[in-house]
């Protein structure tokens, strides 16, 4: 296989001519390729674009099961496995989610803002609307969330500073959640798990379905689509992809997706009923038409979240209204 002879079926868009150079680079230079397939539709484009570059005889693909997926997404495991003739590896969670949730609290809003009001509760935060000089006596040992609640937070994750959430700190000073709420379902259910796959492999490559245009704290933590290692390389191959170069190359190759896009209308994979997903009220309702025996477990697991979030967003839109009029 050589580079041209990849290229030549290529649409004329630079973008995936540029992603396919460089995916097929990236696979020449690496021996061992472990690729995490999650399902979703970024992981199909990936799988597609390593297999065309001549990746499928070196690289392993695996899917971390959380213990809470779709059927559809199991289904689909399959219809990639039949598509191209690979392997995709099963590998469960260290901690499943329900077990995580009960452990470290119940996931609110956005992995990022989970992380610092989880911080605050083990510190016993009391809610308080003072400046970060004052709470930092009180709590001297939870800087970075005292930082975030207090607005002064720098650096790049300024963008998920707590006044980035129109009055999420005025809600949570009248309304302090009365229930855990922590970031760790995805650290043992995702994170951890991959980490250790890794470790107890021999691979000199990772590969994620991550995508600069997708937004969110995944795709801000990377600049680039490649990270040189000290033990292993990492590799986005879809990172420079953008919604519409994505539709274009799944049209172009005959990428097909999971029923949860096709026939379910999410706009997501993972972990049915995530209160991660801001539009999860939808999701719910989908779960409810199409696989309605996970909607209790959603409910059971996530209940506390949604009624916190609907709280909050009719609190939000009282404030909004309130300051429209003034």
């Amino acid at each position: 296989m050589t580079l041209d002879s990849v290229i030549v079926s290529a649409p004329d868009n630079f973008v995936i001519r540029d992603a396919l150079a460089r995916c097929f680079e990236v696979v020449q230079e690496h021996r061992h390729i472990v690729c995490s397939c999650s399902g979703g539709g970024d992981s199909d484009v990936m799988v597609d674009l390593l297999l065309r570059c001549g990746a499928g005889e070196k690289t392993d693909f695996v899917f971390f099961n959380t213990g809470l997926e779709y059927v559809a997404t199991f289904e689909h495991l399959e219809e990639i496995e039949r598509k191209y003739g690979v392997s995709i590896h099963r590998i469960d969670a260290i901690k499943p989610i329900p077990i995580c949730v009960k452990e470290y609290g119940v996931p609110f809003w956005s992995k990022f803002a989970s992380d610092m009001i989880h911080r605050l509760q083990l510190h016993n935060f009391q809610w308080e609307d003072e400046s970060f000089d004052v709470l930092i006596q009180r709590y001297p040992r939870c800087k970075t969330a005292l930082e975030w609640w207090c607005n002064v937070i720098t650096g790049s994750t300024t963008q998920y500073a707590i006044k980035r959430i129109p009055y999420l700190k005025e809600f949570m000073i009248i309304n302090p959640p009365s229930f855990r709420i922590s970031d760790k379902c995805c650290t043992y259910a995702k994170k951890k798990v991959s980490e250790r796959f890794i470790k107890n492999g021999d691979y000199d490559l990772s590969c994620i379905g991550v995508r600069q245009s997708e937004g969110g704290i995944r795709s801000a933590t990377y600049k680039t689509c490649f990270s040189d290692g000290d033990d292993i390389d990492h590799f986005r191959p879809v990172f420079w992809l953008r919604d519409n170069d994505k539709e274009e190359y799944c049209e172009h190759y005959g990428v097909t997706h999971s029923r949860c896009y096709t026939q379910y209308g999410l706009a997501r994979t993972g972990c049915f009923g995530c209160p991660f997903g801001k539009r999860f009220e939808d999701e719910l309702k989908s779960i409810e038409q199409h696989e309605p025996k996970l909607l209790r477990a959603a409910n059971s697991i996530f209940g506390e979240s949604y009624d916190y979030t609907r709280r909050y967003l009719a609190f939000r839109e009282k404030m909004k209204r309130k300051q429209k009029k003034q």
